[in-house]
């Protein structure tokens, strides 16, 4: 299938990718990918979290969990 506009066949595994994005981010979540790609460039002697740790993680920091109030970042 081509785009009759652009002549481009759409990646259809990209386009999925950009729409959990920003589905995810719409709802104030960061992309786990983006964050592993940082942690090993940047603290590659450290641990990453787990997709599951990273989650309740920014639940956490997002709806101010221990008691720092709410905040939005």
């Amino acid at each position: 299938m081509i785009c009759a506009l652009c002549n481009l066949a759409p990646d259809l595994r990209l386009f999925g990718r950009r729409l959990r994005e920003t589905a995810n981010l719409m709802v104030g979540q960061p992309d786990y990918d983006t964050y592993v790609a940082h942690r090993m460039a940047t603290h590659p002697d450290q641990p990453v979290m787990t997709r599951e740790e990273f989650f309740r993680d920014r639940q956490a920091r997002r709806y101010g969990a221990g008691g720092g109030g709410l905040r939005c970042c």
